[in-house]
């Protein structure tokens, strides 16, 4: 089975906000030894795997250009065996052996929990939204739609999931201007497509509905 290396940065471009990349201090001081994480994509996938992630140990260095041995055996990606020499690049990179300290950077991305209706997921989209009183830690309160939801779909739990709030960002993170107001509050997108304030929203109705 045939394979390539991830590039992490343009993962990064695609979901900005969940998929994290090293720091540069983190990859300019790497050394021969160390172990480094790759992301080996099949390029025959596979139903429920596309790829793997792997570690591999460090034995040259040149620049941003790397050479190391493959320091596990793959689970399903049989081309490859512990010890086989791989070539990669710094974009290659998505993890070493050591803690990063800008990581924590990303904790609010990660562990901040939203609600959203599975048709924001859907068609990557979503036009309201508003934040009750959060229920649980790590619970943001804030709740997301696309507005085209009816009654029938909104009173189904099903067609809701709990997500990061960096799922939703990489959709549109132009909620960051308000995601830290207090509740209660509701925002909608206008016609020319920005998010406004409803200042008269019926909380009565929801809360009570």
């Amino acid at each position: 089975m045939s394979w390539y290396l991830e590039n992490v940065y343009e993962r990064n471009e695609e979901s900005p906000y969940t998929f994290y990349v090293l720091s540069k201090v983190m990859i300019d001081n790497l050394a021969v030894g160390d172990l480094v994480k790759l992301i080996f994509v099949m390029e025959e996938q596979e139903v429920g795997l596309s790829a793997e992630r792997m570690w591999v140990e460090i034995t040259q260095i040149n620049g941003q250009k790397f050479i190391g041995k493959l320091d596990n055996d793959p689970y399903r990606l049989q081309a490859l065996k512990a010890g086989d020499e791989i070539t990669f690049g710094m974009e290659n990179i998505c993890d070493t052996e050591y803690k990063d300290p800008d990581s924590a950077d990303w904790d609010f991305y990660f562990d901040t929990m939203v609600i959203v209706s599975n048709d924001v997921l859907e068609k990557r989209e979503f036009n309201f939204l508003l934040r009750d009183d959060s229920q649980d830690e790590g619970d943001s309160g804030w709740s997301i739609f696309s507005g085209y939801e009816d009654g029938d779909f909104q009173s189904d739990s099903k067609n809701f999931k709990v997500v990061s709030i960096g799922v939703i960002l990489n959709i549109d993170d132009s909620i960051l201007e308000f995601i830290d107001e207090t509740p209660l509050c509701a925002y909608e997108r206008n016609e020319d497509g920005f998010f406004v304030k409803i200042e008269d929203y019926d909380w009565e109705g929801y809360l009570n509905g």
